[in-house]
Protein backbone atom coordinates (compact mmCIF):
# COMPACT_ATOMS: atom_id res chain seq x y z
CA UNK A 1 0.00 0.00 0.00
CA UNK A 2 1.36 3.52 -1.07
CA UNK A 3 -1.16 6.05 -0.56
CA UNK A 4 0.05 8.82 2.29
CA UNK A 5 2.87 11.50 3.09
CA UNK A 6 3.33 13.74 5.32
CA UNK A 7 4.56 17.35 5.18
CA UNK A 8 8.02 17.85 6.48
CA UNK A 9 9.05 14.70 6.59
CA UNK A 10 11.11 15.50 3.18
CA UNK A 11 14.43 17.65 4.30
CA UNK A 12 14.12 20.67 1.93
CA UNK A 13 16.50 22.63 3.06
CA UNK A 14 18.88 21.53 0.12
CA UNK A 15 16.25 22.04 -2.23
CA UNK A 16 14.24 24.97 -1.22
CA UNK A 17 15.65 28.17 -2.25
CA UNK A 18 13.99 32.03 -1.93
CA UNK A 19 16.24 33.65 -4.17
CA UNK A 20 16.10 35.84 -7.38
CA UNK A 21 14.30 33.32 -9.27
CA UNK A 22 10.67 34.09 -7.90
CA UNK A 23 11.53 37.67 -9.80
CA UNK A 24 11.38 35.68 -12.86
CA UNK A 25 7.85 34.98 -14.49
CA UNK A 26 5.64 32.40 -12.55
CA UNK A 27 3.47 31.43 -15.64
CA UNK A 28 3.79 27.66 -16.70
CA UNK A 29 5.62 26.85 -19.96
CA UNK A 30 3.77 24.73 -22.10
CA UNK A 31 5.86 21.79 -22.48
CA UNK A 32 5.36 19.66 -18.91
CA UNK A 33 8.24 17.75 -16.78
CA UNK A 34 7.78 13.72 -16.22
CA UNK A 35 8.38 12.19 -13.51
CA UNK A 36 8.36 8.14 -13.37
CA UNK A 37 9.13 5.21 -11.10
CA UNK A 38 7.80 1.83 -10.27
CA UNK A 39 7.98 0.09 -7.18
CA UNK A 40 7.35 -3.16 -5.31
CA UNK A 41 7.19 -4.13 -1.82
CA UNK A 42 5.53 -6.69 0.20
CA UNK A 43 4.01 -6.36 3.87
CA UNK A 44 2.99 -9.37 6.03
CA UNK A 45 -0.39 -10.67 7.63
CA UNK A 46 -0.37 -13.01 10.48
CA UNK A 47 -3.15 -14.97 9.24
CA UNK A 48 -5.20 -16.94 6.48
CA UNK A 49 -5.38 -14.71 2.92
CA UNK A 50 -9.61 -14.98 3.31
CA UNK A 51 -9.27 -13.17 6.54
CA UNK A 52 -6.67 -10.64 5.27
CA UNK A 53 -9.46 -10.48 2.00
CA UNK A 54 -12.20 -9.38 3.87
CA UNK A 55 -10.42 -6.96 5.59
CA UNK A 56 -8.82 -5.20 2.89
CA UNK A 57 -12.79 -5.75 1.00
CA UNK A 58 -13.69 -3.17 3.75
CA UNK A 59 -11.34 -0.64 3.10
CA UNK A 60 -14.14 2.48 4.08
CA UNK A 61 -13.12 1.47 7.81
CA UNK A 62 -9.57 1.01 7.49
CA UNK A 63 -8.14 3.15 4.57
CA UNK A 64 -9.53 6.87 6.05
CA UNK A 65 -7.67 5.82 9.28
CA UNK A 66 -4.73 4.14 8.57
CA UNK A 67 -4.14 7.15 5.60
CA UNK A 68 -3.76 9.85 8.24
CA UNK A 69 -2.40 12.30 8.39
CA UNK A 70 -3.63 12.62 4.89
CA UNK A 71 -6.84 13.81 4.66
CA UNK A 72 -9.11 11.67 2.78
CA UNK A 73 -12.82 12.37 0.99
CA UNK A 74 -15.29 9.64 -0.04
CA UNK A 75 -15.61 9.34 -3.98
CA UNK A 76 -18.40 6.91 -5.15
CA UNK A 77 -18.76 3.30 -3.80
CA UNK A 78 -14.68 2.48 -3.46
CA UNK A 79 -12.76 5.72 -4.40
CA UNK A 80 -11.12 8.52 -2.30
CA UNK A 81 -10.00 12.16 -2.80
CA UNK A 82 -6.13 12.06 -1.16
CA UNK A 83 -4.74 15.07 -0.36
CA UNK A 84 -0.71 14.15 0.10
CA UNK A 85 0.42 17.11 1.74
CA UNK A 86 2.88 20.33 0.46
CA UNK A 87 6.05 19.30 -1.40
CA UNK A 88 8.10 21.28 -3.99
CA UNK A 89 11.74 22.07 -4.86
CA UNK A 90 13.54 25.33 -6.33
CA UNK A 91 11.48 27.42 -4.82
CA UNK A 92 7.97 25.84 -6.91
CA UNK A 93 5.71 23.85 -4.44
CA UNK A 94 2.20 21.88 -4.89
CA UNK A 95 0.16 20.11 -2.49
CA UNK A 96 -1.40 17.62 -4.92
CA UNK A 97 -5.31 16.18 -4.03
CA UNK A 98 -5.22 12.91 -6.04
CA UNK A 99 -8.45 10.66 -6.95
CA UNK A 100 -7.91 6.93 -6.23
CA UNK A 101 -10.07 4.07 -6.80
CA UNK A 102 -9.72 1.58 -4.50
CA UNK A 103 -11.15 -1.19 -7.31
CA UNK A 104 -12.68 -4.93 -5.98
CA UNK A 105 -10.12 -7.81 -6.05
CA UNK A 106 -10.66 -9.62 -9.38
CA UNK A 107 -9.03 -12.96 -9.07
CA UNK A 108 -6.93 -12.61 -6.49
CA UNK A 109 -6.16 -9.37 -7.46
CA UNK A 110 -6.51 -5.86 -5.97
CA UNK A 111 -6.29 -2.53 -8.00
CA UNK A 112 -5.69 0.87 -7.33
CA UNK A 113 -6.60 3.36 -9.92
CA UNK A 114 -6.55 7.80 -10.29
CA UNK A 115 -10.24 8.84 -10.51
CA UNK A 116 -10.99 12.49 -11.48
CA UNK A 117 -11.67 14.75 -8.38
CA UNK A 118 -15.44 15.57 -8.75
CA UNK A 119 -15.16 19.71 -8.94
CA UNK A 120 -11.59 20.02 -8.75
CA UNK A 121 -9.34 21.05 -11.14
CA UNK A 122 -4.92 20.09 -10.72
CA UNK A 123 -3.45 23.62 -11.22
CA UNK A 124 -0.14 22.77 -13.08
CA UNK A 125 0.13 19.10 -12.38
CA UNK A 126 -1.18 15.64 -13.28
CA UNK A 127 -1.07 12.24 -11.71
CA UNK A 128 -1.38 8.85 -12.65
CA UNK A 129 -1.10 5.79 -10.26
CA UNK A 130 -1.14 2.64 -11.39
CA UNK A 131 -1.20 -0.04 -8.47
CA UNK A 132 -1.22 -3.87 -8.21
CA UNK A 133 -1.83 -6.06 -5.12
CA UNK A 134 -2.17 -9.78 -4.82
CA UNK A 135 -2.24 -11.87 -1.32
CA UNK A 136 0.24 -14.77 -1.21
CA UNK A 137 -0.77 -17.28 1.50
CA UNK A 138 2.26 -19.31 3.06
CA UNK A 139 3.30 -21.71 5.87
CA UNK A 140 5.15 -19.77 8.49
CA UNK A 141 8.19 -22.11 10.02
CA UNK A 142 8.45 -19.96 13.36
CA UNK A 143 7.52 -21.45 16.37
CA UNK A 144 5.18 -18.98 18.48
CA UNK A 145 3.48 -17.75 15.05
CA UNK A 146 0.69 -18.73 13.50
CA UNK A 147 0.23 -21.30 11.19
CA UNK A 148 -0.44 -19.26 7.55
CA UNK A 149 0.86 -16.05 6.85
CA UNK A 150 -0.06 -13.83 3.68
CA UNK A 151 2.25 -12.01 1.96
CA UNK A 152 0.72 -8.47 0.30
CA UNK A 153 2.98 -7.80 -2.79
CA UNK A 154 2.55 -5.19 -3.97
CA UNK A 155 3.81 -2.83 -7.30
CA UNK A 156 3.22 0.71 -8.30
CA UNK A 157 3.82 2.40 -11.31
CA UNK A 158 3.64 6.04 -10.63
CA UNK A 159 3.74 9.47 -13.52
CA UNK A 160 3.59 12.78 -12.07
CA UNK A 161 3.24 15.87 -15.35
CA UNK A 162 4.50 18.61 -13.67
CA UNK A 163 4.08 21.80 -15.89
CA UNK A 164 6.63 24.30 -14.03
CA UNK A 165 6.83 28.20 -14.26
CA UNK A 166 9.28 29.71 -16.65
CA UNK A 167 12.03 30.10 -13.70
CA UNK A 168 12.06 26.83 -13.37
CA UNK A 169 13.06 25.70 -16.85
CA UNK A 170 15.96 28.29 -16.71
CA UNK A 171 17.35 25.62 -14.26
CA UNK A 172 19.74 22.90 -15.65
CA UNK A 173 17.05 20.27 -17.20
CA UNK A 174 19.25 17.27 -15.87
CA UNK A 175 18.86 19.33 -12.34
CA UNK A 176 15.52 19.11 -12.58
CA UNK A 177 14.81 16.22 -13.33
CA UNK A 178 16.95 14.32 -10.91
CA UNK A 179 15.99 16.50 -8.01
CA UNK A 180 12.30 15.61 -9.03
CA UNK A 181 12.85 11.89 -9.63
CA UNK A 182 14.00 11.65 -6.08
CA UNK A 183 12.14 13.73 -4.64
CA UNK A 184 9.24 11.34 -5.80
CA UNK A 185 11.10 8.25 -4.51
CA UNK A 186 11.66 9.49 -1.33
CA UNK A 187 7.95 10.56 -0.77
CA UNK A 188 6.95 7.28 -2.26
CA UNK A 189 8.97 5.18 0.27
CA UNK A 190 8.37 7.45 3.16
CA UNK A 191 4.41 6.80 2.35
CA UNK A 192 4.98 2.83 1.67
CA UNK A 193 6.51 2.70 5.40
CA UNK A 194 4.51 4.82 6.70
CA UNK A 195 1.20 3.27 5.60
CA UNK A 196 2.42 -0.38 5.88
CA UNK A 197 3.05 0.33 9.37
CA UNK A 198 -0.39 1.27 9.92
CA UNK A 199 -2.21 -0.70 7.95
CA UNK A 200 -0.05 -3.90 9.52
CA UNK A 201 -1.51 -2.58 13.41
CA UNK A 202 -4.47 -2.00 12.60
CA UNK A 203 -5.38 -5.43 10.84
CA UNK A 204 -3.94 -7.16 13.14
CA UNK A 205 -5.48 -5.37 16.21
CA UNK A 206 -8.74 -5.42 14.44
CA UNK A 207 -8.60 -9.17 14.20
CA UNK A 208 -7.29 -9.72 17.77
CA UNK A 209 -4.23 -11.38 16.67
CA UNK A 210 -0.32 -10.40 17.82
CA UNK A 211 2.29 -8.92 15.84
CA UNK A 212 5.39 -9.35 16.87
CA UNK A 213 7.61 -6.07 16.88
CA UNK A 214 10.77 -8.52 15.25
CA UNK A 215 8.82 -9.04 12.49
CA UNK A 216 7.67 -5.43 11.09
CA UNK A 217 8.03 -3.98 7.91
Amino acid sequence: MVLGATPGLIDGTSLMHEDSAHSMSNSPVSDPSCFHGHFTSCMEMYADAKTVADYLDAHRAWFPRCAQPMSTEPIGETGYAVTIGRYGSFGYEVEPKVGLDLLPQDQGIYRIQTIPVPDYHPQGYDVDFQAALQLVEIDSNASGLPNRITRVEWELDLQVMIHFPRFIHALPKQLVQSTGDRLLNQIVRQVSRRLTHKVQQDFHTTAGIPFPKKRRQ
